[in-house]
């Protein structure tokens, strides 16, 4: 198993793309999110004209567009920021889509229950509809998050040290060029199986919470 040292150095570098595309993803989909359901329409198509856009180019493509593009100008881009940027993006409107989901699935009278006390719209974002909506939303969002994971694995079309571009190496290096796959494809299913399961440990005990 001599591969198993080489590909496991890419692990770090894998999840920091994960961690760090989905954080910012996080953050930039709930103005997406809450544009979608402005009551204007101009605020409503802008919204999701971003989220296809965001949506409908493939990863890869954007990993390019970052990595070439910009890195093309004046401004020089390194692989890995330009993997976290174009997985930034890619997270904005996937996790858009979620949040606004989640933010369907709250039930009309919790709005309703907000303005009766008082509350101005953003206090009954933050503390009436907000915890709900990440309620609804952690289950799908985990799903993406373990599916972002798999997707870093074409950063190393660019030259980011991830699993992929070390078993790559590896089987370049090789004259058995299907073990280091096998290997990398072993290491994916070590972090993601476990991610599932916390995932679905977290959701059960919200419901229990919300239910009581």
């Amino acid at each position: 198993m001599e591969y198993i040292g080489p590909i496991a150095s890419g692990v770090p570098m894998s999840l920091l793309l994960t961690v760090l595309g989905f954080a910012i993803g996080a953050v930039g989909g709930v103005p997406l999110a809450l544009m979608r359901r402005s009551r204007f329409r101009s605020v409503r198509f802008i919204s999701r004209s971003i989220i296809e856009l965001l949506r409908g180019i493939p990863p890869i493509v954007w990993i390019f567009l970052v990595y070439f593009g910009i890195g093309n100008g004046v401004i020089k881009v390194e692989p890995v920021p330009a993997a976290i940027v174009a997985f930034g993006l890619i997270s904005c409107a996937y996790l858009a889509e979620i949040y606004r989901g989640g933010l369907s699935a709250v039930h009309r009278g919790q709005w309703e229950a907000g303005v009766a006390l008082g509350l101005r719209h953003s206090d009954q974002l933050a503390r009436i509809i907000g915890p709900q909506v990440m309620r609804y939303s952690i289950p799908a969002a985990a799903t993406y998050a373990i599916g972002l994971l798999k997707d870093t694995s074409i950063a190393f079309t660019i030259g980011a040290q991830e699993i992929l571009f070390f078993a790559d190496s590896q089987a370049k290096q090789s004259s058995d060029a299907l073990t280091p796959y096998l290997v990398a494809a072993a290491a994916y299913i070590i972090i993601t199986v476990p991610c599932a399961w916390f995932a679905r440990s977290v959701d059960r005990r919200l419901r229990v919470r919300i239910a009581s």
